[in-house]
């Protein structure tokens, strides 16, 4: 059968093309084509594998969900003809959400490949140990060299570099050249995300904790970190993935009530005559 457009990463992200795939049962071959690419197996539904030019099984299939250019074609029928992925594929998307919340956690130190780190003054006597891989890293933390360039130096992924980076912040042992201290937002409240994957799961099913995830990276935040001022365009953005127009407007107004009785128990009570402000 001939292959069919599924669109352009540059436009559309591999997870949103994904997600009517597993949904429908499909059984076939996602081919991405362009500077970066690789292919994905389907049967019935389900990932058996996937493979790149320089990895195969979960590793590739990371690698394929975080490209942003390339062609995705499906070509359906048969069986896959090689299995590399033997997990099923809640567990790989639930793994790839582990993954994307690593990433969320080094933005916060790590805003992007191109920032720079050097050696940082040691301010106590205490001795540190790190491993070979932290030492590499360390070694090429000159204050000039940028996160994507130390990758590209030690033959690392990007999310590799990032991670070992991080660590070595963690130690105190790096420092991000020219480094600003981010302005702190008030978080939602800690039932928000527990009632909005609840209510999600109600309608999207066992997708909504990855729709979440997903959606959360769109505003380079975690769970940690959203802001009170963001939650409702938050949930607003959830709704857009749900397509029965009904259960999309009772999902928001479910959630939109949920907030309004937050903000409710949170804001004094306010008495005649006195004045609450220190």
């Amino acid at each position: 059968m001939p292959e069919i457009n599924l669109g352009d990463l540059a436009q559309i992200r591999l997870f949103d093309i994904l997600k009517p795939l597993f949904s429908g049962k499909k059984t076939g071959k996602i081919t991405v084509k362009g500077k970066e690419g690789g292919e994905l197996c389907l049967e019935v539904g389900n990932i058996t594998h996937a493979k790149t030019s320089s990895a195969v099984g979960e590793s590739a299939f990371f690698f394929l969900m975080e490209l942003k250019a390339g062609k995705a074609l499906f070509e359906p029928g048969g069986v896959p003809s090689e299995t590399t992925i033997s997990i099923s594929t809640e567990q790989l998307l639930l793994n790839w959400s582990y993954r994307k919340q690593e990433w969320d956690r080094f933005k916060e130190v790590i805003p992007s490949t191109n920032a720079v780190f050097r050696l940082s003054l040691q301010k106590n006597q205490e001795d540190k140990s790190i491993n070979a891989d932290q030492w590499n890293a360390l070694a090429l933390c000159n204050g000039t060299k940028t996160v994507a360039e130390i990758s590209e130096s030690l033959l690392w992924d990007e999310f590799k570099t990032s991670k070992i980076i991080f660590q070595l912040v963690q130690l105190a042992l790096l420092e991000k050249v020219d480094d600003q201290k981010p302005v702190k937002k008030k978080p939602v409240s800690e039932d928000f995300f527990p009632r909005v994957e609840m209510e999600l799961k109600k309608v999207i099913g066992p997708l909504a904790p990855f729709i979440i995830s997903d959606k959360l990276n769109d505003l380079n935040g975690t769970e940690d970190t959203l802001g009170q001022d963001q939650a409702l365009s938050f949930v607003e953005k959830l709704g857009e993935e749900i397509s029965n127009d009904l259960k999309k407007r009772e999902f928001v107004r479910i959630m939109t009530d949920f907030l309004s009785g937050e903000r409710k128990r949170v804001e004094p009570r306010r008495v005649p005559g006195v004045d609450l402000k220190l």
